[in-house]
């Protein structure tokens, strides 16, 4: 029998584990997932060569709905755990992956020094403007008016922040906005993130039909930004601040040199470490 040289397709099923989802029907994380492993698909990388790295949060479990390396951290570190594991293996395709909460708020600061480190890797929040997991607080990108409860009567009063206009402040070198409505678009700009040399940055507006239903609105009101991207961070910064969060694609894009620190010896070398502490 002949046996064919054809290169094996990878198809984005292969991405995906045994774990079922447990996100409530209809949310946007779904398509978050599918992006991604249509993106690692178009790529064709192997699957030991990826690993997909996130925090807490109903977004968070997505490292377990796939077959590649991942790492389900503590609340706000995820940021720190890819920086590290990219330090010890610049071979490796480092995706990292949480929500406006987890990113924003007790990870805000290592998302702002993530941006302007700028090590090689992709950092995607899915952004529903509320913590889902926990019962439905507002979070670091609620308006100030939702969120009558008794943790936020009357609303929060604080205005939210804007995570485009915070990453590139702090200087990261790819910044986008997608939508979960357009799964196939998202997973382009995830192909383009993932093809920049540098630290990428994707808000993705990602609908809560359980503690915001008016979200599933969004359909009708997200647009596609009608300028091109940009490489001058003034030109990006004035698209974001008169933009209503709304338009999705590609903002900013710069080439900057990339931060990966020595080794300081080959990787896997633990004996050789392990001796360093030796009193």
């Amino acid at each position: 029998m002949n046996q064919s040289n054809a290169p094996i397709q990878i198809k984005p099923k292969d991405y995906k584990s045994a774990i079922k989802p447990v996100w409530c029907p209809g949310c946007g994380d779904f398509a978050v997932l599918n992006a991604i492993t249509k993106a690692l698909a178009f790529l064709e990388l192997p699957k030991e060569d990826v690993a997909l790295i996130s925090g807490i949060g109903c977004s968070s479990r997505i490292a377990a709905y796939t077959s590649v390396y991942g790492f389900h951290g503590v609340h706000g570190r995820a940021l720190a755990l890819a920086a590290g594991l990219k330090a010890a293996r610049e071979d490796l395709t480092v995706l990292v992956a949480g929500g406006d909460g987890d990113g924003l708020s007790i990870g805000g600061n290592h998302f702002i020094h993530a941006c302007r480190r700028n090590m090689d890797m992709t950092y995607i929040i899915m952004d529903n403007r509320v913590y889902g997991m926990t019962k439905g607080q507002a979070s670091p990108t609620t308006a100030p008016d939702w969120g009558d409860s008794k943790l936020t009567p009357g609303g929060t009063g604080i205005r939210p922040f804007q995570p485009a206009g915070l990453a590139l402040s702090a200087g990261a070198s790819f910044i986008a906005r997608g939508f979960t409505g357009d799964p196939n678009g998202l997973a382009r700009m995830l192909v383009a993130a993932i093809e920049h040399p540098g630290f990428s940055f994707i808000q993705v507006l990602s609908p809560c039909p359980t503690f915001r239903p008016e979200q599933m609105n969004w359909k009708h009101h997200v647009q596609a930004f009608e300028e091109e991207t940009s490489s001058d961070p003034l030109l990006a910064a004035q698209r974001i601040q008169a933009d209503d969060g709304m338009s999705t694609g590609i903002i900013y894009q710069e080439d900057v040199p990339v931060f990966q620190p020595g080794n300081g010896g080959a990787p896997g070398d633990a004996v050789r470490f392990e001796s360093e502490f030796e009193i």
